[in-house]
């Protein structure tokens, strides 16, 4: 399921022209042809009628039951194809930051939130929010973002564990004490085991991840004062931070549920 809100909705159905049942200039067999090249998918299936079969309510139906990942490569296709049609040029441009929202929103963000419901963190989903809403418009904020929600997250499960939060610590030592009490220091892991160099190696990237996301925000992100000939970082750098924080919050959030 997308995480499409109902704005960013209307703002694809307007450049779209999805009024009276249509999308663009599609047919019903140039549009399934056009789908399925884009993104593997049979656009006339019956999973997509379930509230009409016209186009516009089957794409509105795609756009509700699949994932951000998939939705986010169709809309894509569909930008550059209307795009052809010298839609209004600012239009475009707020779909394309959709796009680009739903990106940053892909696997583990989605996963996170899910996490964070269920969890009664509405910290962690502010966190959460904060991130997609500013990781293309401002890298900065993001990357500041990112190590915001680190922090939350391992303070968070130090809680839920019954674990004394660090309020003091630097986010390496706050990352250390919730690796600690979910078992995950690489030297917990037996020698013996099997594979356990393996082990300890992608543990102690867990270590490097935090150590670099602390960094970055010092260097780049929000909070800190910067000299006059900074150079601003750019979307694709704090793209990858986030990416990393999600990845490694979406790991401990999922071993402390395991656990």
């Amino acid at each position: 399921m997308s995480s499409l809100e109902p704005k960013e909705k209307a703002t694809l159905e307007n450049l779209l022209e999805m009024s009276g049942g249509y999308v663009s200039n599609f047919s019903d067999a140039t549009i399934g042809s056009f789908i399925a090249h884009a993104v593997g998918i049979e656009f006339h299936h019956k999973k997509y009628t379930s509230d009409g079969s016209s186009k516009a309510k089957k794409m509105r139906e795609l756009w509700r039951i699949e994932s951000d990942t998939i939705v986010a490569d169709l809309l894509d296709a569909l930008i550059e194809h209307q795009e052809t049609l010298e839609p209004d040029a600012q239009l475009v441009s707020d779909c394309k930051s959709i796009v680009a929202r739903l990106r940053v929103g892909g696997p583990q963000l989605q996963t996170l939130k899910t996490q964070a419901v269920d969890l009664d963190a509405p910290h962690l989903a502010k966190a959460i929010a904060r991130l997609e809403q500013n990781v293309d418009s401002d890298p900065e904020l993001a990357i500041g973002s990112a190590k915001e929600l680190v922090e939350t997250c391992c303070k968070t499960i130090l809680s839920k564990r019954g674990h004394e939060v660090p309020l003091k610590d630097d986010l390496p030592k706050l990352a250390k004490a919730t690796f600690s009490c979910l078992d995950l220091l690489p030297d917990g892991v037996a020698s013996e085991r099997r594979g356990s160099d393996a082990i300890k190696q992608v543990l102690r990237s867990f270590a490097s991840i935090t150590q670099g996301v602390a960094e970055l925000r010092n260097l780049y992100g929000t909070g800190h004062g910067r000299h006059g000939r900074n150079t601003s970082i750019q979307p694709r750098h704090a793209k990858l931070v986030v990416g990393a924080a999600a990845t490694l919050c979406t790991f401990l959030m999922e071993t402390h549920k395991a656990k």
